[in-house]
């Protein structure tokens, strides 16, 4: 279905819909890497031993959300940024001077929001990877899924390496102080950071806000071309899924419920299993360094995509178009550029030192409640904004940086006889 517009500005609320979900569910992983240091992020055990309520929402996190929310909000800014691309040459501008200035701004937004507010900045590797996703705009719907797919097995390949290295070090190879210094390094990533590193990561949140910002700087400062070489491969064949997905029309709302049944089956009948199964195994092994690398980082690669798109089919087969939940997550979704920043200005607000200094002292359980809180608010302010305005005020800075111009903002209230 397509929501009310005009001209290049008409929408797709299917696909607004989605990014809105996306916009709320990367909230249920994010909210940890707000509220505790990194390596929390992935390993419940990080800073202790967990309880098990706490383990049991690990787990759920892990198998329902972890990376799937990321990669369908990638997904959706790969189908946006095509629309984006096609509107622009269907209406005579050059649409490479239009992608690449978008991209260049983003960028520029994406390393104030890693430098300035929050270390887990994801628009960086969006802007760039953007870029190169520019190449593939004009290639078919079956040719986009194959290359996609080709990048996940070579994402995987890559990330066969971090676990091939713990096993290493952990057998004392190549030598045992080399070893010993591997696994310190990895296990402040990735496990169960030493006590030093804990107490300097919790001193540099919870002082000043200039304390945050060094410390960034000092440990984050090469991130962007790092995420790159990293998770490139992954994040462009997301990108790539998305434009085949617009122009299948998955996301535009063409596809009948029946279809998208089938791909919801078939999505979360295939990889439910599989991500179930890693979940036991890291359990089983306690959260060890290698049970973390290989069945949260590893494995899930080549797996992630299959249950991304199952839940493109379950948000559109629970959530038609038209009706007004449905409706309020849309402007979520049309305002998400902006909801996404400022839920780092209120996380960070909320957990570092120049707010209210709660980082490192709540648990994943006691964080369910804020999420929920920064959800209600993102289901308020979204709708109440949109009524009056035709964008969010970051989507409108945004278009009006790239097109060198400023942009009207204001809605122009219709005449009425």
């Amino acid at each position: 279905m397509i929501s009310p517009g005009s001209g290049s500005d008409t929408r797709f609320s299917s696909l607004d819909i989605v990014r809105g979900v996306a916009v709320l569910g990367i909230l249920t992983m994010n909210i940890v890497g707000f509220a505790q240091i990194p390596a929390a992020y992935l390993n419940p055990t990080a800073t202790g031993p967990a309880g098990a309520l706490e383990t049991l929402l690990y787990l759920t996190q892990f198998v329902l959300f972890d990376g799937k929310m990321r990669g369908l909000f990638s997904v959706l800014f790969g189908a946006s940024m095509l629309l984006v691309i096609e509107r622009a040459q269907a209406s005579g501008r050059n649409p490479a001077q239009v992608h690449f200035a978008r991209m260049g701004w983003l960028l520029a937004f994406g390393l104030a929001h890693l430098y300035l507010i929050w270390w887990g900045d994801i628009l960086t590797q969006y802007a760039l990877v953007g870029m190169i996703a520019y190449a593939f705009r004009r290639q078919q719907t079956h040719k986009l899924i194959v290359v996609g797919i080709i990048l996940i097995a070579l994402q995987t390949i890559t990330m066969i390496g971090l676990p091939v290295t713990v096993a290493a070090a952990l057998a004392g190879q190549p030598d045992p102080a080399t070893a010993a210094r591997t696994l310190v390094e990895l296990e402040r990533a990735f496990g169960r950071p030493d006590p030093g590193s804990i107490a300097t990561q919790l001193a540099a949140y919870r002082g000043s806000y200039a304390d945050a910002v060094a410390f960034r700087w000092r440990v984050y400062g090469d991130t962007p071309l790092n995420a790159l070489m990293q998770n490139g491969f992954e994040t462009l064949a997301y990108m790539l899924f998305g434009m085949a997905a617009l122009r299948s029309g998955l996301l535009t709302g063409i596809w009948e419920r029946r279809r998208l049944r089938q791909l919801a089956i078939l999505g979360f009948g295939l990889s439910l299993p599989l991500y179930l199964l890693l979940a036991f195994y890291i359990a089983a092994r306690g959260f060890d360094l290698y049970a973390i690398v290989l069945g949260v980082i590893t494995l899930p690669v080549p797996v992630r995509p299959i249950m991304i798109f199952g839940w493109v089919a379950l948000i559109l087969l629970a959530l038609p178009p038209g009706k007004p939940f449905a409706d309020r997550l849309a402007t979520v979704g049309q305002m998400a550029f902006s909801n996404y920043i400022a839920t780092s200005l209120i996380c960070t607000t909320i957990f570092y030192g120049h707010g209210l200094g709660l980082f490192g002292r709540l648990d994943r359980l006691a964080l369910v409640p804020i999420m929920l809180v920064v959800w209600a608010l993102m289901l308020s302010w979204s709708p109440a904004w949109l009524a009056r305005y035709r964008q969010g005020p970051l989507e409108w800075l945004w278009r009006s940086l790239a097109r060198g111009r400023i942009e009207p903002l204001r809605k122009v209230a219709t005449a009425t006889q």
